[in-house]
């Protein structure tokens, strides 16, 4: 219907985006990358709350803070007040000529607004329609507010992070948000492909507790299964030994010997051939009950050489290691610049100042996705896409 500067397997797609902060936006953030013509509908004035987070003070008075440059490069904004006729008109025009409404408003909200899914699909009967929220458009749970946070914790991924000591641990960084835009994203685009087939639009509903559980696999498995309750393992791999975090002369190393033939090359390349033959590690089963005594057999002899040594010296062996590194550090590994994982645009109200935004880690041909164009000011599009100036 629409096209867009990005080639890419859904170039002249168009995706009208009622999204904000992060679930919903790095979402269809995959899609801008997959080639689709993004709109992203923002509240006149102010816009996605996004644009007003990030460790810069004066880009988030600029509204474009680091959240928002984070997940929004390569789509287009316009002002919409859909609590005004005049929005929903607006909305309306749009949604005619477009392939797919993503929302993540509680349940029911964008019906009271006059858009239920009835109405959707008298405007627009091939529409792929998909609603994010944090735990689905049914339920008894399905009107409640939900952030990250909350997901972490009520999935169970809290209670499986962390030590017995430290008690559980959310992760670093908002997994579930993640992990809910990308099920989006998935299903999306699923859902083009079905309509190119049927011509007809879907009803997608996506419930970031279910896709954080369903993420969770086998510790879910586990206990589903087995009837095994999983506890916090810290860095240790709970189905294998020694497979986890140990410690080098410098830093930090994960090693994951988790094959009987890894295990026997890590006891080579250790200088500890005895290990191997030990009576307390001779199986993967008696090395998960002797975790601990081999944990500190092996750190006492990587604690001789660096982890930079044992990381080239464990993989030229065919043993999976690599240091623990922080985010700056991994940011400067060089298989990402020869994978051209970054990319530069620039800052939407400075030309002259580089803005560096990541890609998916997905190829096309050879080639990695990337954003067309930087991330939008608001209502930046609003003239271009609705033939109206945005509201003063």
């Amino acid at each position: 219907m629409s096209t867009t500067a990005a080639a890419g397997p859904l170039a002249g797609t168009r995706v009208i985006d009622l999204t904000n902060v992060l679930a919903g936006p790095y979402g269809s953030y995959q899609l801008a990358l997959l080639g689709a013509e993004v709109v992203k509908v923002e509240l006149p004035g102010s816009g996605d709350l996004a644009r007003r987070l990030g460790a810069d003070e004066a880009l988030n008075r600029a509204q474009l803070g680091a959240s928002f440059l984070a997940q929004n490069a390569g789509k287009k904004s316009v002002e919409i007040d859909l609590k005004t006729e005049h929005g929903r008109e607006q909305l309306t025009r749009l949604l005619r000529e477009s392939d797919v409404l993503f929302e993540n408003f509680r349940p029911g909200v964008l019906a009271r607004l006059g858009f239920s899914w009835e109405r959707l699909q008298e405007i627009n009967a091939g529409l792929v329609y998909c609603a994010i929220s944090g735990f689905g458009q049914s339920g008894p749970m399905r009107d409640r507010p939900a952030y990250d946070q909350i997901i972490q914790g009520l999935s169970g991924i809290m209670s499986v992070t962390g030590t017995d000591e430290t008690g559980p641990l959310r992760a670093g960084f908002p997994v579930c948000d993640t992990l809910g835009g990308l099920a989006a994203a998935l299903a999306i685009s699923a859902a083009l492909a079905g309509r190119a087939r049927t011509g007809r639009g879907c009803q997608i509903d996506v419930s970031l507790l279910e896709v954080a559980i369903s993420a969770m696999g086998w510790v879910v498995s586990n206990f589903l299964v087995t009837g095994v309750e999983p506890g916090r393992m810290a860095n240790e791999n709970f189905t294998a030994a020694p497979s986890g975090t140990f410690e080098a002369a410098d830093g930090l190393l994960n090693i994951a010997a988790n094959q009987q033939s890894q295990f026997e090359a890590l006891c080579r390349v250790l200088g500890r051939p005895n290990l191997a033959v030990d009576p307390r590690f001779l199986t993967a089963a008696s090395r998960k009950g002797k975790r601990a005594d081999l944990k500190r057999e092996v750190d006492a002899a990587l604690r001789t050489r660096p982890a930079a040594d044992w990381e080239e010296l464990l993989n030229t062996a065919g043993v999976p290691a690599a240091r623990v590194l922080d985010v700056p550090a991994a940011l400067r590994l060089e298989q990402l610049r020869e994978r051209q994982f970054f990319h530069g645009l620039p800052l939407p109200d400075d030309p002259e100042r580089c803005l560096t935004v990541v890609g998916s880690g997905v190829h096309f041909d050879g080639a990695p996705l990337r954003a067309a164009f930087p991330p939008p000011l608001l209502g930046q599009h609003t003239a271009e896409l609705l033939g109206e100036t945005s509201p003063a």
